[in-house]
């Protein structure tokens, strides 16, 4: 018989393992179900089999907005660039009716290995931790590689224009929130439209591409899998490699994800900002550079998306104990990207 955690599962267990059976034949005894805690993102649970472990990924419950966590894309992109040979989870199935667990879902194999959300690394190897680097670099780069139409996703987005609408959308959610006043905010929202870049190419992006979403080999400094497909769509593909570099070498080591702006970069081991862009650039086979305006992009959207956090905690709706935490963050990436379009910022490689 199964066991459950202290924190019960929000479905019928009974029902979910009959239908497993039925779809996934030759799963043996269901020994316990377990649900991830933490994060904003789409309620997920480790399903023990004595076959193999499954993770089952499901949308949440409640009324949530029509283009919201929307597990059926999550497993799309998955299907399509696991067949291009970028590292994912084995999909297992997909399931849009409701009735089994409350909302769709869709199920995996759990892939064994290491989550670090440190970007210091600090539980590897100080030998191991450049490697991972790189090989993260090339992973990002396979991904802005795929091929759209050998693999299906020409309609997972729209070519074209994906800055102007983005930066549309942030300022969008930023009005349509209660936030504080942001001199800083402003002057990005100011300032970012006028300054796009001409360069308006299309690839697939992973939309949060980052140490805490990959699963590293338990003994090796390579990656075994990328997960957290939630944002990815058709855009481009500076927009992803800024994210990155802005999440791990802007932040510092206080903030949320343990950044490396004020981390000894020699002493740990780890690679510079400039180090992990030319690795990508070399995986690519191009010459592409960050600008100022990528990565002020990139610290515009994540102060938005961690004040609306903020927003949420305030007004006792949001999904993570530490919500608060994170949205304090939101008015310091502002302030970082405001001093890079002032010329007062981080130096640029």
């Amino acid at each position: 018989m199964f066991r459950t955690p202290a924190t019960s599962p929000d479905f019928d267990v009974a029902q979910l393992d009959d239908y497993l059976r039925v779809h996934l034949p030759g799963l043996g005894p269901l020994r316990g179900v377990e649900r991830i805690s933490g994060g904003q993102s789409n309620p997920t649970y480790f399903l023990q089999y004595d076959s193999g472990d499954l993770v089952l990924r499901k949308r949440p419950p409640g009324r949530i907005l029509p283009s919201a966590h929307a597990v059926d894309r999550e497993f799309k992109v998955q299907m399509a660039v696991s067949s291009a040979g970028v590292r994912v989870p084995r999909m297992r199935l997909y399931e849009a009716d409701s009735s089994i667990v409350g909302t769709p879902f869709y199920v995996m194999d759990r892939v064994e290995g290491l989550i670090l959300h440190d970007n210091t690394l600090s539980d590897l190897p100080r030998e191991h931790r450049r490697p991972v680097y790189r090989e993260m670099a090339k992973t990002l780069a396979q991904i802005h590689k795929v091929d759209i139409a050998a693999v299906g996703l020409t309609d997972f987005g729209r070519f074209g224009g994906f800055f102007q609408r983005q930066i549309a959308r942030w300022t969008n959610q930023w009005r349509q929130s209660t936030p504080r006043d942001s001199a800083a905010i402003e002057a990005l929202i100011d300032w970012l439209p006028r300054n796009c870049p001409e360069d308006d190419r299309t690839t697939l992006v992973h939309g949060d591409f980052r140490t805490g979403n990959l699963i590293l080999h338990p003994t090796e400094p390579r990656i075994s899998a990328v997960l957290d497909w939630e944002l990815s769509t058709l855009g481009h593909p500076l927009a992803d490699l800024a994210h990155t570099c802005a999440y791990i070498w802007l932040m510092d080591t206080a903030d949320f994800g343990v950044g490396l702006a004020d981390a000894d970069l020699d002493s740990l081991g780890l690679p510079s900002m400039q180090d992990f862009i030319e690795n990508y650039a070399r995986a690519r086979g191009n010459d592409d550079r960050l600008t100022r305006f990528h990565l002020a992009f990139a610290l515009f959207r994540n102060a938005v998306i961690f004040e609306g956090i903020a927003d949420r905690a305030r007004k006792g709706n949001a999904a993570s104990a530490n919500a608060e935490e994170v949205g304090r963050i939101a008015p310091k990436l502002a302030e970082r990207g405001a001093a890079l379009i002032s010329g007062d910022g981080t130096d640029l490689p």
